[in-house]
């Protein structure tokens, strides 16, 4: 592919760019072709995924695992044989709201690094990864007969900082690596993302939710010569927890999408199809106290988080068909029929060991101040931390600073209040008899940022713990990897296995679901807390009470016909069953106005 005097051309005739972003991080893979079946549908031409490093490289000194869930390969194969071109953005930033902008916390816990800078330190780890991946990805382009017909350098950089050296060293590093694609960059679509993100001799495309008008006469002006492509058309938008669940009406997005098409542009939906934020991938943001992103990645997306096509999708496909000059034919009945579902049930709940039983049971590390995950070499979890200290007769406030992210705490057992990190620095009030006490403090790491001046920001306890102007010195620390196979999980606390059945506090809890055939669902949790679910054996994600989001997406290939098993570990108070619902319900709904998406 290439452009010249403001065309793309793919095999020397005109072309338009019209894709969906579908990310294979995001969706079991029995139910790859399925998706790509339904973006083909759509009518778009071309597929968008970012690579997510920390989805293959999870843990130092391991080589990068492209089988199974992580054969990118074999996605983007499945995309070209359903006739679709490729776009890959493999960062190494991605942002995508997905845990740490996509970077393993290893890989960037040195405090010494600059991070997303020509800074030796950074650029050597990003060398280190681009020589396991970009092997991995050169043969699936055009030139050698694949469907990648263009790479992405970085991401958004223009957001981030202003350091066109290292964004000259990450070209290099693709070319070096054998990728001879178009290569460009994505920024927002104003000057001030363009100054910081772009580069002079290097296609620039938009990343923006409206005002596509006004991008494109700022590319006519800053750009001359250059094709107008909106790599992000934010077609709806994700949730927080504690927010109301973002939708954006078909009409004023697809609206928005025919401005550029009558402009002889070329548009990307982001996402064409969100899909979940399975296990603890979800990411963060942050504005005073850190916003964690939902566990559904739903996005209010054309095609939804289970699959179905949505007014939205009807929309898109209508004018995507005429933008290519193709008469509207129907959608193949077998997507637009009714998918199988799990009937509605309810199935109990049962407690077994108690959260403090699980949290105090592994080998401690013990250190004068209490030590971050990242210094425990933990990414994701938990950590439990220890320490006995002297407290004052009356009330003291015990507080906790460079807390990151959500704190219980507990006196001698006795469980005394939650903190977070807009407000850890206040205090929780205690009370004490003068006599030495125990502290425990159990610290949940609620997703890294994804985004902004904080992105690389670590997690657990950074500057320690006072009772009222006093540090508290000499701590025991217990790495909690929530990510562990569930068995070995289990194994810690087994001794305390079965509590009385009227005990609910936090903890874990079991259940058996016995299904006849295995088909899509929607768990959900009444009367829990705030915690983590397991679907035999398999991290779901997070759940939590405020909402948003109501029901946990279960994929049908998780399931057997038969017993089925699920495991939730509640770190606040309990119910005593679970449910299943035959539709989503992702909470009450704010909607999306188009003014903010640009």
């Amino acid at each position: 592919m290439s452009y010249a005097d403001r065309k793309l051309f793919r095999h020397g005739r005109p072309h338009r760019i019209i894709a969906g972003a579908v990310h294979y991080f995001r969706i079991h893979p029995g139910q790859w072709q399925d998706r790509i079946d339904r973006l083909v549908a759509m009518g778009v031409n071309t597929l968008d995924t970012y690579i997510a490093w920390n989805f293959h490289q999870p843990s130092k000194g391991e080589p990068a695992d492209f089988t199974g869930w992580r054969d990118v390969a074999r996605f983007i194969t499945l995309a070209g044989s359903a006739g679709l071109d490729v776009i890959v953005r493999p960062g190494p930033y991605i942002c995508a709201e997905w845990d740490n902008g996509g970077f393993p916390s290893w890989a960037i816990s040195d405090p010494e690094m600059v991070l997303r800078s020509c800074d030796p330190l950074f650029t050597s780890a990003v060398g280190a990864w681009f020589d396991e991946l970009l092997p991995v990805l050169a043969p699936l382009q055009a030139a050698q007969g694949g469907p990648v017909i263009a790479v992405q350098i970085e991401n958004e950089y223009g957001s981030y900082g202003d350091d066109a050296e290292y964004l000259r060293w990450n070209r290099k590093a693709l070319k070096d690596r054998g990728i001879t694609e178009l290569l460009f960059t994505a920024d927002g679509g104003t000057d001030y993302f363009l100054d910081g993100g772009s580069l002079p001799d290097t296609w620039a495309t938009a990343t923006l939710g409206s005002r596509g008008e006004e991008a494109y006469a700022v590319w006519e002006r800053r750009r001359p010569g250059e094709p107008f492509f909106n790599v992000e058309f934010w077609n709806g938008w994700f949730d927080h927890w504690g927010e109301n669940h973002h939708t954006r009406s078909a009409q004023e997005a697809t609206a928005e999408v025919k401005k550029i098409l009558d402009l002889d542009g070329s548009i990307c939906l982001y996402m064409a199809h969100g899909g979940t934020n399975f296990g603890l991938a979800a990411g963060a943001n942050h504005d005073g106290a850190i916003q964690p992103t939902v566990t559904s990645y739903d996005s209010d997306a054309p095609i939804a988080e289970d699959g179905k096509l949505t007014e939205k999708f009807y929309a898109m496909r209508k004018e995507f068909f005429a933008a290519a000059g193709r008469e509207l034919t129907p959608v193949p009945a077998h997507l637009t029929s009714a998918s199988a579902v799990v009937p509605a049930c309810t199935f109990a709940l049962k407690p077994g060991t108690t959260l403090l039983d699980f949290a105090r049971a592994g080998e401690p590390v013990r250190s004068i101040k209490p030590l971050s995950f990242e210094t425990l070499g933990l990414d994701r979890g938990l950590v439990h931390y220890t320490a006995t200290t002297m407290l004052p007769v009356g009330e003291s406030d015990v507080k906790i600073r460079g807390l990151h992210d959500r704190a219980y705490v507990w006196v001698d057992g006795s469980y005394a209040g939650v903190l977070h990190d807009g407000d850890g620095h206040n205090g929780l009030k205690v009370s004490g008899a003068g006599v030495k006490a125990v502290l425990e403090i159990l610290v949940e790491n609620q997703g890294r940022i994804n985004y902004g001046p904080l992105f690389g920001q670590g997690k657990g306890i950074l500057d320690g713990v006072l009772i009222n102007q006093r540090y508290i010195f000499h701590w025991e620390q217990r790495a909690i990897n929530l990510e562990l196979p569930l068995a070995r999980l289990l194994t810690v606390g087994a001794a305390s296995e079965g509590p009385d059945e009227g005990l609910r506090g936090p903890g874990y809890f079991h259940g058996e679901l016995v299904i006849a055939e295995p088909a899509d669902t929607h768990l959900t949790l009444p009367g829990f807390g705030k915690g983590m679910v397991w679907v035999n054996g398999f991290l779901l994600g997070r759940y939590w009470e405020v909402g948003p989001q109501i029901t946990l997406y279960v994929p049908g290939p998780l399931l057997r016909a038969g017993a089925n098993t699920v495991t939730v570990l509640e770190l606040e108070h309990a119910g005593n069953h679970a449910e299943l619902l035959e539709a989503p319900s992702l909470g009450a709904i704010g909607v999306t106005h188009v003014e903010d998406l640009g």
